[in-house]
């Protein structure tokens, strides 16, 4: 159930980040949800490392969604959109 939960988190993480980060993405649905989950992932780790949060604690839904725009940004910077 934690995957699950994992996910759909991750799906609405990246969609949010998504939509406040206008612009063409070179992505769908499936970048979006995994730019979400790896957001929250690095979010947490980060976090943790620097003591903002205690081990074994997951990251807040706002840190969560700043972590998928960082992601998203250099996603953006790695992945151009063909001009096709």
């Amino acid at each position: 159930m934690e995957f699950f939960y994992t996910l759909v988190i991750g799906l609405i993480v990246g969609i949010i980040a998504k939509f406040l980060l206008p612009g063409k993405d070179p992505g769908g649905l499936i970048i979006t949800t995994l730019i979400g989950i790896a957001g929250a992932m690095i979010t947490k780790y980060v976090g943790q490392t620097l003591k903002w949060y205690e081990p074994g604690e997951s990251a807040g839904f706002i840190g969560s969604v700043l972590g998928a725009i960082a992601l998203l940004v250099v996603y953006r910077m790695v992945k151009k959109p063909s001009t096709k």
